[in-house]
């Protein structure tokens, strides 16, 4: 596939080239995450599907930048530098605020380029309409590190480590400030599926609110459940990769014509 552009190598990180690969999987980081977070899943999909990992602003080599102070702002640079890289055989896969941005993209994409994505993975995170505020953590240091230790998915080292805490938090609590804005209409949809990713035990995201995606597309939509909480992903590795993989091989293949 193409080399990225200069304004898309601000934006993409693509750890593990896969130019014989017929899909292109953009994925969307959690809050105070960073594209490294899929590298793991990038060596996983290699050959056969392109995992072109997002940065936002704010963290490892773009920390000098300020973070986005809304989810809508961050769609509409992210759709500015990227929607000459995103076409039919793309799908997006966001976890928590990246499922988010996820979606704002691909609405962006349909609504001001013409382009529908393959399927939307929505991982961890409640359907855009449901809307509670998530701002709460950012109030301070400690309230944002007792949320940090609720959620799980932070190394430990982190949490123990005073330099890289004072590294991680401003962006952490960046994007939480962002989120806790963030609210789409009853009606927000998008034209491709949608294919919903939850713990069974995320103390953020019931299945209720899982369920809720159903109204944000025009196409089918599904719910599948994994054990553990907010950060699943982790113990399911191999599990989500099998979802991935399968959803994205079905969506390449041929659709019958209608009767």
């Amino acid at each position: 596939m193409p080399d990225l552009c200069e304004t898309e190598s601000l934006w993409l990180r693509r750890f593990q080239p896969a130019p014989a690969a017929r899909t292109r999987l953009m994925c969307f980081p959690h809050a105070g995450g960073s594209a490294s977070a899929y590298l793991r899943l990038a060596r996983s999909l290699a050959p056969d599907v392109e995992v072109l990992a997002v940065q936002y602003p704010g963290r490892q080599d773009r920390r000098a930048e300020p973070c986005p102070d809304s989810v809508e702002s961050l769609a509409d640079d992210l759709f500015a530098a990227v929607r000459h890289r995103v076409d039919a055989s793309t799908a997006l896969f966001g976890h928590s605020m990246g499922a988010v941005l996820a979606f704002e993209l691909a609405r962006r994409l349909e609504r001001d380029a013409g382009v529908r994505c393959s399927r939307i993975f929505a991982s961890g995170r409640r359907a855009p309409s449901r809307f509670r505020d998530d701002s709460a953590p950012a109030a301070s240091d400690a309230s944002m590190l007792a949320e940090m230790r609720t959620l799980g998915g932070t190394d430990l080292r982190v949490l123990q480590d005073e330099e890289l805490l004072i590294a991680a938090l401003p962006a952490l609590r960046a994007d939480y400030r962002a989120i806790g804005t963030y609210r789409a209409a009853d009606d927000a949809v998008v034209g491709c599926p949608v294919t919903v990713l939850v713990g069974d035990a995320d103390p953020r995201t019931s299945l209720d609110d899982a369920h809720a995606w159903s109204a944000h597309t025009t196409a089918e939509s599904e719910v599948l459940t994994f054990s553990g909480g907010h950060f699943f992903l982790d113990a399911h590795h191999d599990a989500v990769v099998e979802v991935v993989t399968t959803r994205l091989r079905e969506d390449r293949a041929p659709r019958p014509d209608p009767v």
